[in-house]
């Protein structure tokens, strides 16, 4: 069985680590969508040069492209995926399923990484000293927080709804996430 995987959680919640830690064990490819946008910024492909005019221009791409960029990184894969920061809006899940769907494919597990807003605020700061990305900063730290529960409280719903939803505790140790998160891979895969 293709396993295809939604992870949800604030910035900072783990989510690119708990990918990083389990995309081999299922051969799933990690898709996170702003390394992607810039990955194909960067390429100069079709998507890539489209998605460049649009955020020069200060627009947000559109669902459209990237779908686009999604359905060109699975295409190829035999594999499933994790999704990293997509889908942000019940249009955007649909699309995926939609996309999804014509590859033979659907959303298989959604997981939600609970942490709180105090343990975010701390690892955002020590993500800042560690690897310095420019977007770690208490200023975008709380805009991205709110869009983080604005696009949840529409998204989460449409997942519980429609699609196997797990909560895990993200306050948990690094390896206890990963064996929670195994866990149920596991069982979603055996089902």
């Amino acid at each position: 069985m293709v396993m295809n995987l939604v992870f949800f959680g604030p910035p900072g919640a783990g989510k690119g680590t708990q990918a990083a830690l389990i995309k081999d064990k299922y051969s799933l490819l990690h898709l996170s969508t702003g390394d992607m946008l810039r990955e194909e910024v960067a390429s100069g492909t079709p998507l890539g040069v489209a998605a460049k005019t649009i955020m020069d221009q200060g627009g947000l791409v559109s669902d459209d492209i990237v779908i686009g960029m999604i359905e060109n990184r699975i295409k190829n894969h035999t594999g499933g995926a994790i999704f990293d920061g997509f889908p942000r809006t019940v249009a955007q899940a649909e699309a995926l399923e939609a996309m999804l769907g014509a590859h033979g494919q659907s959303i298989n597990v959604v997981i939600e990484l609970q942490v709180s807003d105090d343990a975010i605020i701390s690892r955002i700061e020590k993500r800042a000293q560690e690897e310095g990305r420019s977007d770690d900063n208490m200023e975008t730290l709380k805009k991205r927080l709110a869009q983080y529960r604005d696009y949840s409280a529409n998204v989460i719903p449409y997942y519980k709804e429609n699609a196997p939803y797990f909560n895990v505790d993200g306050m948990q140790s690094i390896a206890d996430v990963t064996a929670s998160v195994t866990k149920i891979l596991d069982e979603r895969k055996a089902a």
